[in-house]
């Protein structure tokens, strides 16, 4: 896995896509699910200083750790983008895209991502 970090009884799935450029800045929780076709990148091109006549590819990269808590699920071909944690137990929808943090035990889904439910632990 190139440095990244995976806990115990995680799952990745065939045809994950793991950040080539910094794979050391991922960290996989205990019991994870990492369905196929999911995309984990840890940096991304800075446009702040972007503007008509630049190349978008002569931006410098800016770069950012994703943490996956434990118990989370990732649906097939979803995008966690880099500086995102997804919390404990939390689902992410197939394909959605996961721009800013998701709170533990909820379900984010779209692009960007966002929270439809949220459980309360006294629920199980």
């Amino acid at each position: 896995m190139r440095g990244v970090k995976v806990g115990k009884q995680s799952h990745i799935a065939r045809g994950v896509m793991l950040d080539e450029r910094n794979p050391e800045l991922i960290e996989i929780g205990n019991g994870v699910a990492v369905t196929s076709g999911v995309m984990i990148l840890c940096h991304q091109r800075d446009l702040t200083d972007y503007k008509p006549g630049m190349y978008a590819m002569h931006c410098p990269f800016k770069e950012g750790k994703v943490i996956i808590k434990d118990g989370a699920h990732l649906g097939i071909g979803c995008i966690i983008m880099p500086g995102v944690t997804i919390g404990e137990g939390a689902i992410i929808g197939a394909g959605s895209v996961v721009t800013h943090d998701i709170p533990p035990y909820s379900v984010a889904v779209g692009a960007p991502a966002k929270v439809i439910k949220c459980f309360d632990k006294q629920e199980s």
